[in-house]
Order: structure tokens, then C-alpha cells, then sequence
């Protein structure tokens, strides 16, 4: 499984709604446990991003797929990272000449 950190921003119309996002948040999880993936943390954050996410899917190709779905829905925009874990950071800078 591949490791992706989600920031998230809500839109107007997500904070406009935002009593309602626990449950898009679980809707959210039972989508993306559909695709063979799973959320690992979330997180309400302050700052530059309201929401931080870390998940897991079986490819690029399933984490951009559930990210265009969350769009589709008008609530959040995202920006998603994947992450490597140590043993992987550590075998590309050994791997480096």
C-alpha cells in the first residue's frame, strides 16, 4: 500500500454545511475502504489547512480517483502528497551516487 498525506481546505459550501462533515467524513472512509484503501489519521487542523488526512491506497491511480471524488462533492479541495516511509527514504538516498 502506498501512504498519501491529504491537506484540505473546506469550500463555501463545505463550511456552509459544516455541521454535517462527520458524516461526509465517514462517507469519505466507506468510499475509500471500497477502493481497497483506508484512512490511518485525520486531523481538524489551524492554519493554512483546515483538514489533514494521512491514507493508504493501493496505487496513484486509486488516490486520484477518491481525491476526484471528494471534489466532485464541492466540500473540500485537496492537495495530496505521497509519502515514502523511512525504509523507502532510506533506500533512495543509499541508492543516490
Amino acid at each position: 500500500m502506498t501512504t498519501y498525506i491529504m491537506l484540505a481546505n473546506w469550500t463555501d459550501q463545505g463550511v456552509q454545511h459544516v455541521k454535517d462533515s462527520p458524516r461526509r467524513l465517514d462517507l469519505a472512509k466507506k468510499a475509500l475502504k471500497d477502493m481497497d484503501g483506508e484512512f490511518k489519521s485525520f486531523f481538524l487542523t489551524m492554519g493554512d489547512y483546515d483538514i489533514v488526512a494521512v491514507y493508504e491506497a493501493p496505487d496513484d491511480a486509486v488516490a486520484a480517483r477518491f481525491n476526484l471524488q471528494l471534489g466532485m462533492l464541492g466540500n473540500i479541495r485537496t492537495h495530496t502528497l505521497k509519502a515514502f516511509p523511512e525504509t523507502a527514504y532510506r533506500e533512495i538516498i543509499k541508492s543516490l551516487d
